[in-house]
């Protein structure tokens, strides 16, 4: 295969993107992902500024291949975070929200490639006016917080509206949805629960085990941790929260906020002020506005701790479909493989 718009951009080998993922996408598995041609994604927002450079500079030991940073561009401290991806040399910056044309500017003047992700075409329009260098659509089969719209309906919307290159996620977990999405538009697909699933993730081994037998029956999308639509694996713990009362939730949010206040060196006030930011103008209880602000402290008991029956999971529906744990360079060989095969046998058909 050919490069595409994202390789050209970005300076990678292959079209595929392992996301930033919260506690999951730390320094090894994106040097390994940067490592093995494609774009890795180095996660931040559960990081203090000053881990967030040591980190950088962790990837960059590890590897010459490019890649990026996530940042969330409704964090008080973003303008300080994209300079510290200024000042490291960082290839692309990330975000989970869309970031202000101000960040955008800056970022661009400083030749850092940007890529914000979204959930809907008028956020794609958006981002692409302010002079976003390419934008990351997520279908509501993606994990963490998502849309209602499926990644086949939205990406064409997408590719449609906007004259960047558009990278899809939700849903793709091999090379033949690599070549499903390129035939569609996208420049490059990028995943999730799949580079979480790899020998070079540091997830725990019990919890990877939790996520290779569910069903796709067993991955569902719920408003009980934050207030937010979140796809996750269904576990006890959800559950316990959905039954929750108001009082019992509340006291659960303090007590897991207090933990990533530490972890985050964030004030109360400043987690709080995420918190809101967050809520996006939906009516939110104080227990869920805390819970939004602090739920990395739920993912980190399960990813970091391995406490499943304490954290959540944040899962695509394709943890249904994945059945074992490659290293990351056997992964994107064999995304490229398939993808490669597929795309021959459709031009043979034709």
């Amino acid at each position: 295969m050919r490069g595409t718009a994202l390789t050209r951009l970005t300076g990678v080998r292959h079209p595929v993107v392992q996301t930033g993922m919260g506690w999951v996408a730390g320094p090894r598995l994106v040097s390994a992902t940067a490592n093995a041609g494609a774009l890795g994604i180095l996660a931040s927002a559960t990081m203090t500024p000053g881990r967030l450079r040591a980190a950088v500079r962790e990837v960059k030991a590890r590897t010459d291949a490019p890649f990026g940073v996530n940042l969330r561009a409704d964090a008080a401290d973003a303008g300080d975070r994209v300079r510290i991806l200024i000042e490291e040399g960082v290839r692309v910056a990330s975000f989970a929200l869309a970031p202000s044309r101000e960040l955008i500017g800056e970022l661009k003047e400083a030749g850092v490639v940007v890529m914000p992700t979204v959930g809907a075409r008028r956020h794609a329009e958006k981002v692409a006016a302010w002079g976003a260098d390419a934008v990351l659509v997520q279908g509501a089969e993606g994990g963490g917080h998502t849309g209602e719209v499926a990644t086949t309906v939205l990406l064409p919307q997408v590719v449609d509206a906007v004259p960047i290159p558009v990278v899809a996620a939700g849903g793709f977990f091999d090379g033949r949805g690599l070549a499903a999405a390129l035939a569609y538009g996208a420049a490059g697909v990028a995943m999730g629960t799949r580079f979480l699933l790899t020998s070079d993730s540091t997830v725990p081994d019990a919890v990877k085990a939790r996520y290779l037998a569910a069903t796709v029956k067993d991955v569902t999308v719920t408003r009980a941790v934050d207030g937010l639509p979140h796809r996750m694996l269904r576990t006890e713990l959800v559950a316990a929260l959905e039954d929750a009362g108001r009082a019992g939730a509340l006291v659960q949010a303090v007590r897991r906020a207090a933990g990533f206040r530490r972890l985050s060196g964030l004030t109360w006030r400043q987690l709080v002020r995420d918190g809101l930011a967050l809520k996006h103008g939906k009516d939110l209880s104080w227990s869920q506005v805390l819970l939004a602000a602090n739920t990395p402290m739920l993912l980190r008991s399960a990813m970091v701790d391995g406490r499943t029956d304490l954290g959540v999971m944040a899962s695509g529906q394709v943890a249904g479909l994945i059945d074992d744990l490659p290293s990351c360079a056997e992964l994107v060989e064999r995304i490229m493989k398939e993808a490669d095969e597929t795309l021959t046998r459709l031009t043979a058909v034709r």
